[in-house]
């Protein structure tokens, strides 16, 4: 998303919405980290982060309906996307130091990241073949299945005995 959503801003708006589209894009990612943060203190770890790629999974197949049609609505769903799909990263991440043995912990975390790197890199190989075979229009909608996955394993997750270790029982 970081990667190709300016991409599709260039070739749907004009440069100077473009630009100013994707730092705010990408500004929102930390907002969302910091909200998801704070809710997954208090409602729990696995809602919160399937809360997160629900919402990024829906913004992922949204917004190729509105490129091309108004700017100011495929802003609006960059926005809340770039707020979403990250949310849930450090929610993984807390998770892993929180049920992970102590330790492994380290090397939890760095597998974690790899894997999540190894993804992003395919992804970012993989957009700009699909914009070719398909457009703009449907190019996103092929990460969907991602954060949907995601949510089946959070779910997973809650449903084990163990979740209970995770933010103080708040699953």
């Amino acid at each position: 998303m970081w990667t190709w959503a300016p991409a599709m801003f260039r070739a749907a708006m004009s440069p100077r919405l473009a630009n100013i589209a994707s730092f705010v894009v990408i500004g929102a990612g930390a907002v969302g980290c910091f909200v998801a943060g704070l809710l997954a203190d208090r409602i729990g770890r696995t809602i919160v982060a399937s809360a997160a790629m629900a919402i990024s999974g829906v913004c992922c197949i949204v917004i190729g309906f509105l490129y091309g049609r108004s700017e100011y609505a495929l802003l609006a769903i960059a926005v809340i996307w770039g707020a979403s799909v990250v949310a849930d990263s450090a929610q993984f991440s807390a998770c892993v130091t929180e049920l992970g043995d102590p330790r492994y912990i380290g090397t939890a975390l760095t597998m974690q990241t790899c894997i999540g790197f190894l993804i992003t890199t395919l992804t970012i190989r993989l957009l700009p073949l699909l914009v070719a075979r398909v457009g703009w229009a449907y190019a996103f909608a092929f990460l969907a299945p991602g954060p949907f996955l995601g949510i089946l394993a959070m779910m997973r997750l809650r449903s084990l005995p163990e979740s209970e270790k995770i933010a103080g029982g708040r699953r």
